[in-house]
């Protein structure tokens, strides 16, 4: 008597040995990965804090002034109110998007007037913890941080 042998198809001990070294490669992979994302999200601020700078200065620049604290960062996209004085305020605003930039982590970047140890001002995210101070990728990335 003959039997039909189906060769079709994966046994349930192949499909967990895929499994398991699938999970193996994730579990080398991801830490890399992951830090990663966290070291390209300081990246993009100080970018951000980088542009920032330059619209500030083009602001300066028309304005011979930089906007106060409480005018902010909003003066270089909408024409602020208060002294200083915004008289020859860029009716295009000083910023390409038209609107101001959240840090990577989602929360809005600081500015202050004038700034400590000599700056003019300080413009900085509070990093991923969204707090002030913090290290590693907690800690504040500002204009003070050109590395």
């Amino acid at each position: 008597m003959k039997t039909l042998k189906n060769d079709k198809g994966f046994t349930l001990i192949e499909i967990m040995v895929v499994v398991v070294i699938i999970g193996i490669l994730i579990g080398l992979v991801a830490p890399n990965v992951l830090g990663r994302v966290d070291k390209a999200r300081v990246t993009a601020a100080k970018a951000d804090i980088a542009t920032l700078d330059q619209a500030l200065e083009m602001y300066r620049l028309d304005n011979h002034a930089y906007p106060n604290t409480d005018q902010g960062l909003e003066a270089l996209v909408t024409k602020p109110g208060g002294e200083p004085d915004a008289k020859n305020w860029n009716p295009e605003g000083y910023l390409k998007k038209k609107q101001l930039p959240l840090d990577p982590w989602g929360h809005a970047y600081q500015y202050v007037l004038p700034g400590q140890e000599g700056r003019a001002y300080d413009l900085y995210s509070f990093g991923a913890d969204g707090r002030e101070g913090g290290e590693g990728y907690d800690a504040d990335v500002g204009n003070w941080s050109k590395d």
